[in-house]
C-alpha cells in the first residue's frame, strides 16, 4: 500500500495538470458537495489504482465475507441512492476508510482487532455512514472550480491518510491542497453524525449496537497507551471521550441483545492469521493454541492451522486437519474450498472439481465456490473440460454482468482455446466491470484486430466499441466544462 501511495504523491507533486484528464466534471454539483455520478467517477479512478497495488487482497472467500457483512448493513440504509462495494486491504494497521461512490475499505489489522462479529460491524456501519451523509463530497464541494488542482491533491492525501497519517501531510503541502489535518479537524461533526446513524444501521441490521462501543473505547485506551503510536483509525477518525460517551448514553436507552458471531467470522479471522509472519511461525502459533485449549471453538484454530500447513506445503498434515474439521460437524463453503486446494496440491483437479461441484449444490450463492470449480476445471486439462468450464462461465456471466472476475476467467479460458477475439472481448467486460473504461476500449481494438472471428462476432465488436467510444467522449466532454 505504500508503495501505491508514493505513487500518487509523486504523480499529485510532479504532474498536477496532468491528473486533471482523468477527474470527474466538478460542474455536476449538489447541495452540499459533488454528485453521485462525479463521486463514483473518482471513486473508481481511485480503486483502479488500489486494485493494482499488492497489498488490495484479492481473496474470494475474505472478500465475499465482508462484502456480505456490508451489505447487510447497507440494505438497512433508508433511501439509499447509491450502491457500495466493500473490500479488504492486506495492512496490520487497525484502520478502516471510505472512499468517494460507496467504496468502502477495511484492513486485515482492523478484521483481527475485532472481538466479535457486532463489534467489526459497528465499523463499517460508521463508514457506511459516512458515505451515504456524503461527508467526502462536502468536503470536496467546498473548494471552487479553480481550485481543481487542490481538490485532486486533497483527494489523494485523504485515501493516503487511510495508510499513513504522515505522508498525507506531506501530499496536502506538496499539492498545495487545503490542509488535510484541518480538514481532518473539521470532519470531527461528521464523525458524530456517522456514530448516530451508524449506532441505528447495527441495530436494525441485526447486531449488537454495544459492539461499537466497545471497539471505539477500546481503541481510545489503546491510544492513550501509545501516544506516539496510534491506531491509524484514531488519526483519520478523531475519537474523543465526548463521542465514546455519546454513544454509550444513546445504547443505555436499548435493550440488551447477546447476538452470537457467525461462523463464518471466526474462519475468515482465522485464515487471516494463517498468513501472518513465516508460514512455520503461523504454524506453531496455531500448534501452541490447540495445546493450550485457550480457545472458543477448536473448529476455527483448526482451520487456521490446516491453511497454516497448506501454505507450508505439509499436505499431509493438513488434510488431518481437514479430516478432524469434519468429524467436529463443521460445515462450512471455507471448509469444501481448503479441501479442493489440497486435492489440486496432490494433483487432483478432477477430484477438486467434483468436491466444488457438490459444495455448490449445498451452497449455491457462494461466489468463492464458483471461482474455485471453473480454476479447477481449467487446472484438470483438456478441451472438454475448458469448454465445461466456459458453458459455466456464460451462464454466470448473465446472471452477474458486473462481475469482473467472471469475465477474466473467460478472457483466460478463451485465449487457452486460441479465441484471440472472444478473449479480448470478455477482457473488456472486466476492465470495463472495474469502472476502467480506456482499458476496456483498449481491448475491444485489439478484439477488431484479432482477425478470427465471424462477422456476427465482429459486429458485435463493432457495436460495443462503438458504444464505449461514445461514452468516453461523453465523460470528456463533461470535464472539459469548467
Amino acid at each position: 500500500m505504500k508503495r501505491f501511495v508514493c505513487g500518487l504523491l509523486l504523480c499529485a507533486a510532479c504532474a498536477l495538470p496532468a491528473w486533471a484528464e482523468g477527474l470527474p466534471d466538478l460542474g455536476e454539483m449538489e447541495r452540499g458537495g459533488l454528485s453521485l455520478t462525479a463521486e463514483r467517477r473518482l471513486g473508481e479512478q481511485i480503486m483502479r489504482e488500489l486494485r493494482r497495488d499488492p497489498a488490495y487482497l484479492d481473496d474470494p472467500e475474505i472478500a465475499g465475507y465482508i462484502d456480505k457483512l456490508g451489505q447487510r448493513l447497507a440494505s438497512q440504509v433508508e433511501g439509499a441512492r447509491q450502491s457500495f462495494e466493500f473490500f479488504v486491504v492486506r495492512d496490520a494497521l487497525l484502520n478502516a476508510f471510505a472512499l468517494p461512490g460507496g467504496f468502502v475499505g477495511v484492513h486485515s489489522g482492523l478484521i483481527l482487532a475485532a472481538r466479535n462479529e457486532s463489534e467489526l460491524a459497528g465499523v463499517l456501519a460508521h463508514e457506511i455512514s459516512h458515505v451515504t451523509q456524503s461527508h467526502l463530497a462536502r468536503l470536496f464541494g467546498k473548494q471552487s472550480q479553480a481550485q481543481l488542482a487542490s481538490l485532486l491533491s486533497l483527494a489523494v492525501a485523504i485515501l493516503a491518510a487511510r495508510s499513513n497519517p504522515d505522508v498525507a501531510m506531506g501530499a496536502a503541502m506538496a499539492g498545495q491542497a487545503v490542509g488535510i489535518q484541518q480538514q481532518l479537524n473539521y470532519s470531527r461533526d461528521f464523525e458524530r453524525e456517522a456514530d448516530r446513524l451508524g449506532l441505528d444501521l447495527l441495530e436494525r441490521a441485526g447486531f449488537d449496537p454495544r459492539g461499537m462501543a466497545s471497539f471505539f473505547e477500546r481503541m481510545l485506551q489503546f491510544g492513550r497507551l501509545y501516544e506516539n503510536n496510534a491506531p491509524a483509525y484514531l488519526r483519520t477518525h478523531p475519537l474523543t471521550t465526548e463521542r465514546i460517551t455519546d454513544i454509550e448514553n444513546r445504547i443505555a436507552l436499548k435493550p440488551y441483545k447477546q447476538v452470537p458471531d457467525s461462523l463464518e467470522f471466526g474462519l475468515v479471522r482465522a485464515k487471516l492469521k494463517a498468513w501472518e509472519g513465516t508460514p512455520g511461525e503461523a504454524v506453531a502459533a496455531f500448534t501452541a493454541q490447540l495445546r493450550s485449549g485457550k480457545y472458543a471453538r477448536e473448529a476455527e484454530v483448526r482451520f487456521g492451522l490446516a491453511h497454516a500447513l497448506l501454505r507450508d506445503h505439509r499436505l499431509a498434515e493438513a488434510e488431518r486437519e481437514v479430516a478432524a474439521l469434519r468429524r467436529l460437524g463443521l460445515e462450512s463453503p471455507l471448509t469444501e474450498s481448503l479441501a479442493a486446494q489440497l486435492l489440486q496440491k496432490r494433483g487432483d483437479a478432477e477430484g477438486a472439481a467434483r468436491l466444488l461441484a457438490a459444495a455448490r449444490e449445498r451452497y449455491p450463492h457462494e461466489r468463492a465456490l464458483l471461482y474455485a470449480l471453473i480454476e479447477a476445471k481449467v487446472g484438470a486439462g483438456g478441451t472438454a473440460r475448458l469448454r465445461e468450464a466456459l458453458s459455466l462461465l456464460d451462464t454466470e456471466a448473465q446472471l452477474s454482468p458486473g462481475d469482473a472476475r467472471l469475465h477474466a476467467q473467460k478472457a483466460k479460458i478463451l485465449a487457452r482455446l486460441g479465441k484471440r477475439l472472444a478473449q479480448h472481448r470478455a477482457q473488456a467486460e472486466a476492465y470495463l466491470a472495474e469502472g476502467d473504461l480506456d482499458r476496456a476500449i483498449e481491448q475491444l481494438e485489439l478484439a477488431r484486430k484479432a482477425g478470427d472471428g465471424d462477422f456476427y462476432e465482429a459486429s458485435q465488436v463493432d457495436a460495443r466499441l462503438a458504444e464505449l467510444k461514445q461514452r468516453k467522449l461523453e465523460e470528456t466532454r463533461r470535464e472539459r466544462r469548467f
